[in-house]
């Protein structure tokens, strides 16, 4: 190294690294929005959605279909003649409260963050939730085909039960509401309630690092509504006589199990220190710090190669530079002329 190369004392950083750490902290602060990243981030993902589709199309047949018609004989019917009752919650309410209140609060987290990975893999993760909760719900329901406690007023809505020679029963009831009476266990609002909500929940107690070590317990307490609605839900099914509570109880179990392994698909569990955000989020951060690094390295080779040619220069004049084979071969000819 020649001696006037002060450059490794005074440590100049380079134009490109400034930038590439101002471009670090934009992402940081929140770059990529819908718009800038939007399609990307959903054509990455394409296939997941179209699983989605199919998700969608395989629970059409299963809901339409008819459900194992199961023996009903008259000594069981004691269990079977509750009251036929309406929903105190409506079919209409339960995507309200499992779907479009959780993309709601998605909404407003993105609208402060502006990271369209939350975002995203939010949605995705809670509508994998529901789709897949439904498809097992519906599938055991067919499947399994149990009577509702009010099954007897579907079966015999003047009250007179008749019965085939074997103690079956003989329904003259509507069609479609026998067809619904065999589709008891487990309950579809329930399972439908705790795979949003219960979602809902992962997602919040994620943001606010419930489970930081800090004990600020108003954090639970927030963490616990979107619960206690499903709950709720549940439990006005036990009340409608709708279900009984074995089947409130398996659906509950179905959407709460099926919620967290969608969450931690796409998020770290809410325990983790990096439970805030998404797992793409940290991934685009390491990628973007090793691109900011790579020019850096570029540089520094640089000016390892510019440092090597000035001292092969510094022994040289005028620009002709003498390499050690031929400073060799020119002082064994001095040798010799003395000689």
């Amino acid at each position: 190294m020649a001696w006037w190369d002060l450059r490794p004392f005074f440590r100049f950083q380079s134009l490109t690294s400034r930038f590439q750490e101002f471009r670090q902290r934009e992402v940081q602060l929140g770059s990529h929005t819908m718009r800038s990243h939007g399609y990307t981030v959903a054509v990455t993902h394409k296939h997941d959605w179209i699983i989605l589709l199919l998700l969608v199309l395989t629970e059409i047949p299963l809901y339409m279909i008819h459900p194992f018609y199961r023996f009903v004989g008259k000594d069981m019917m004691s269990d079977l003649k509750y009251p036929l009752k309406s929903n105190t919650v409506p079919v209409w309410a339960v995507p309200m409260l499992a779907i479009a209140l959780p993309i709601v609060i998605f909404l407003v987290v993105y609208i402060r963050r502006r990271d369209i990975y939350d975002l995203h893999h939010a949605i995705l993760g809670l509508l994998f939730s529901i789709l897949v909760t439904a498809v097992i719900t519906d599938a055991i329901k067919d499947a399994v085909g149990r009577p509702r406690p009010d099954f007897f007023w579907r079966c015999f809505p003047d009250g007179k039960d008749v019965y085939d020679k074997w103690g079956d029963v003989i329904c003259h009831g509507d069609e479609k509401v026998i067809k619904e009476g065999h589709k008891s266990f487990p309950s579809g609002h329930t399972s439908w309630s705790f795979a949003g909500l219960g979602f809902l929940s992962l997602y919040l107690s994620g943001k606010l690092k419930a489970f930081d070590r800090k004990g600020h317990v108003a954090k639970l307490c927030i963490i616990f509504l979107p619960l206690l609605a499903a709950s709720l839900v549940g439990i006005s099914r036990v009340d409608d006589y709708w279900h009984h509570w074995q089947d409130v109880f398996a659906g509950g179990l179905i959407g709460l199990v099926v919620a967290t392994f969608c969450y931690l698909q796409f998020f770290p569990p809410p325990y983790h220190p990096e439970g805030w955000g998404p797992y793409a989020y940290f991934r685009m951060l390491e990628e973007t710090r090793d691109m900011a690094q790579l020019p850096n390295a570029q540089n520094g080779n640089q000016e390892a190669q510019v440092a090597n040619q000035e001292e092969q220069s510094h022994h040289g004049c005028m620009g002709l530079t003498l390499t050690g084979n031929q400073t060799s071969a020119l002082e064994d000819e001095l040798e010799s002329g003395r000689r």
